[in-house]
């Protein structure tokens, strides 16, 4: 049995404004070519399919016409669960049309997680457990007067419970069929010691400490973990069998330099092999900062030798130079390169003013500000802590919300 496990599509998403449809067009071709190529037997998505929860008519054309032709191909499986950037009830709506082609769809919790994968003489080979991305509502009660660490320990137990009960569901349903088939689980979710990367939009999912859960909630009879929601393709606590594929496609300049790949899982003997295929870059970013010497410089390179990148560039330099924008255009005319954002540190500081020199918004997160806000009150330190969590917890129901 071969699995291919890949995550985190994002698919509609636009950097600084720039629409990347054939980029993702792109990627959908290559990844179907290379099911074929590899003679992928199920193909694994654990969630965020789109950027949205309301994906705009064009990014739903890509994500059905890529099932439809994994359909018609020798790959007998595909599994999608559902992220935290995707809409439960979309995912879910066309999900009995879909199982007639053999794709399975799970958008929300429920009593249909456990999958038990025939093959084409209807005999099982492959047991999935597909949970996708558990909402605060799906695993925990609300009781008055709660306290955070209440909600937190809540939160933490009813992930592991509804882990337990969908694997223990799936060794039952192993026992039944009398044979030695693979378990694989899915999961749209944050592991404790994760790694980010900066602008990558990973969204922190949970109240506090919950927004990374520790990796033992899987139980042992797990044969593989197929993980989505972490865009740097990683294992979990050094794991070859508990992995994230990682979003295939650079989510921001953050992420230019990173290696994207997709997992191939293969099981045939007593442990899966899992094999990393790397995903071409499809189109080139970079990010130039420095002084004007160093990004003029820089261009010159990228120009003489035709590249199409996309380009952030972020003047660092000690002298004001006030038509950045304009000297960067004429840099660039006679080239195929694109910028899509200008960030010029020494004008904005000149301009506003800011206490610290080299920050703008464009550097603080949400936490960022809201500290700022509470140092700006004056707010005693013993208030922070459940002032922070309260706030991180209307994020997160401002997230599931969308």
């Amino acid at each position: 049995m071969r699995i291919l496990h890949t995550s985190d599509w994002h698919i509609g998403r636009a950097l600084y404004g720039r629409k990347r449809y054939e980029v993702f067009e792109a990627f959908l071709d290559w990844l179907a070519d290379t099911i074929a190529a590899e003679r992928v037997d199920a193909l694994l998505v654990a969630g965020d399919v789109f950027d949205t929860g309301t994906p705009s008519n064009r990014a739903q054309g890509l994500y059905y016409r890529f099932l439809c032709r994994v359909a018609q191909s020798a790959c007998r499986h595909v599994v999608v669960i559902a992220g935290n950037h995707d809409s439960p009830t979309f995912l879910n709506a066309p999900r009995e049309l879909l199982r007639a082609l053999q794709v399975h769809v799970i958008g929300e919790a429920c009593d249909d997680e456990v999958l038990v994968l025939e093959d084409g003489d209807e005999r099982a080979e492959l047991i999935v457990c597909a949970v996708p991305y558990l909402r605060d509502r799906d695993i925990r009660m609300v009781d008055p007067g709660e306290s955070i660490a209440d909600k937190e320990r809540k939160l933490l137990e009813g992930i592991r419970a509804h882990y337990r009960d969908v694997c223990e569901s799936a060794r039952q349903r192993r026992v039944a069929a009398d044979a030695a088939l693979p378990i694989v689980a899915m999961g749209h979710l944050f592991t404790q010691q994760g790694r980010t990367v900066e602008g990558d939009g990973v969204r922190e999912l949970y109240v506090g400490s919950l927004a990374r859960v520790s990796a033992e909630i899987f139980p042992a009879c797990i044969d593989y973990v197929a993980l989505g929601h972490l865009h740097v393709p990683q294992k979990v606590n050094g794991s070859e069998l508990l992995r994230y594929s990682g979003a295939p496609l650079p989510m921001g300049f953050g992420e230019a330099r990173q290696e994207k790949s997709v997992c191939l899982v293969d099981f045939g003997g007593s442990t899966p092999l899992v094999t990393g295929i790397r995903v071409p870059v499809f189109q080139p970013l970079e990010c130039i900062r420095g002084c004007w010497q160093i990004i003029a410089t820089r261009l010159a390179e990228l120009s003489n030798a035709g590249s199409t990148a996309w380009l952030e560039i972020i003047y660092e330099g000690d002298e004001v130079i006030g038509d950045l924008k304009e000297r960067l255009d004429a840099a660039i005319a006679c080239s195929r390169l694109e910028i899509l954002r200008i960030k010029n540190s020494r004008i904005i500081q000149q301009a506003l003013g800011r206490i610290h020199a080299e920050e703008t918004l464009d550097d603080l997160t949400v936490h960022d500000v809201f500290d700022r806000c509470l140092d700006m009150h004056q707010v005693p330190e013993e208030q922070r802590a459940d002032l922070r969590a309260a706030y991180q917890e209307v994020l997160a129901s401002m997230q599931e919300a969308n």
